[in-house]
């Protein structure tokens, strides 16, 4: 039975800064890198679950989502920063009690004037399924 939704809480789940490398970018030095981009990545899932104490089942986990990040230095490369949101974007609706997500995509190394340069998104489910 589902919990009525005035009796729900909102739980937000984080993995926050995550440093993983992939192979990005549209840049000529990126494409032929010997070494991927460093990225640093932040995913943060929201979702309605009941009120109370926290027990088994009454919580998002996160580990297929870092489980998800860490294969990043063996997946082909991919030009944009987007396409890389969308792909953790995708993950995190794999938990069919995810909402909505924020997803954080920078590269750190790339501008030597900045701190990084990079993406974040922010979809519902009600708009990613439609």
């Amino acid at each position: 039975m589902e919990p009525e939704i005035s009796r729900c809480d909102h739980v937000r789940a984080v993995i926050a800064d995550a440093i993983v490398e992939r192979r990005c970018g549209l840049h000529p030095w990126e494409k032929h890198a010997e070494r991927p981009n460093r990225l640093k990545i932040t995913v943060e899932m929201f979702a309605r679950l009941p009120s109370g104490p926290m027990g088994a089942g009454a919580f998002i986990d996160y580990d297929p989502v870092r489980d998800f990040l860490k294969t990043f230095p063996s997946l082909p490369h991919v030009d944009l920063l987007e396409t890389i949101c969308e792909e953790i974007v995708a993950k995190c609706f794999d938990d069919d009690r995810v909402e909505a997500c924020r997803v954080s995509v920078l590269k750190p190394d790339i501008f030597n004037e900045a701190e990084a340069a990079g993406i974040e998104v922010f979809r519902t489910r009600a708009s990613w399924e439609a």
